[in-house]
């Protein structure tokens, strides 16, 4: 594992930094990290990614249509104004 020091980082660019790291939760150096993976190297992240998981299992199966589904209409909403208690 290697060590990295970056020296002069914009104000601008840190808050950025923070923000972002906040925001998922994140300490600054894992945003840092999850930042230089995504740039780097995207194919190890997509197995913590649904869409291109699903994407990845179905790709073999080409181009498809689904049938689209009939539904019934939306039953009309009780109204509880006869009820007597």
């Amino acid at each position: 594992m290697s060590n990295i020091t970056i020296h002069s980082l914009e104000p601008d660019i840190a808050l950025l930094l923070e923000q972002r790291a906040s925001l998922h939760g994140h300490t600054i150096e894992a945003e840092i990290k999850a930042i230089l993976q995504s740039v780097l190297a995207p194919e190890l992240l997509s197995d913590n990614n649904l869409a291109a998981s699903i994407e990845k299992r179905f790709a073999d199966f080409g181009d498809f249509e689904l049938p689209e589904i009939t539904r019934e209409p939306i039953r009309t909403i009780p109204s509880f104004e006869d009820t007597v208690v």
